[in-house]
C-alpha cells in the first residue's frame, strides 16, 4: 500500500521561509506527478505546485515567484521551498501523487495526511 508522509510544517513569521518534504513509499511502479495542495477549514483544497517525472512544473497563481517545487525521483521525494511567506499562506499542506501501483490498473491518486503551516508574528 502506498503512503505519502509530509514533514517540515511549522510556525513561521511573515516574510520567512520554510521547506516542506514528502516521501512516497510502498509498492510503487512509476510516479507520474507529485505535488502540494493546501486547504483552509471550510474551503476547497487548492493546488500549490506540482511536478512531473520529467520536471514539468505547475504553480498556483498566488505562490508564483515565491514557492519552488523540486523532486528527487530516485528517492521518491518531493519538496516545496516557500519564501516570502504571508499570513494568507496559513493552511494545511497536503502532499499528493499520481502514480502506478503494483497490482492496480491505471494511475491512482494518493494523499498524505497533511502538515500545518502557520504564518504569524
Amino acid at each position: 500500500q502506498v503512503r505519502l508522509v509530509e514533514s517540515g510544517g511549522d510556525l513561521v513569521q511573515p516574510g520567512g521561509s520554510l521547506r516542506l518534504s514528502c516521501a512516497a513509499s510502498g509498492r510503487i511502479v512509476s510516479i507520474n506527478t507529485m505535488g502540494w495542495y493546501r486547504q483552509v477549514p471550510g474551503k476547497e483544497r487548492e493546488l500549490v505546485a506540482s511536478i512531473t517525472d520529467v520536471g514539468s512544473t505547475n504553480y498556483g497563481e498566488s505562490v508564483k515567484g515565491r514557492f519552488t517545487i523540486s523532486s528527487d525521483n530516485a528517492k521518491k521525494m518531493v519538496y516545496l521551498q516557500m519564501n516570502s511567506l504571508k499570513p494568507e499562506d496559513t493552511a494545511v499542506y497536503y502532499c499528493y501523487s499520481k502514480l502506478i501501483v503494483f497490482g492496480r490498473s491505471g494511475r491512482n491518486d494518493y494523499w498524505g495526511q497533511g502538515t500545518q503551516v502557520t504564518v504569524s508574528s
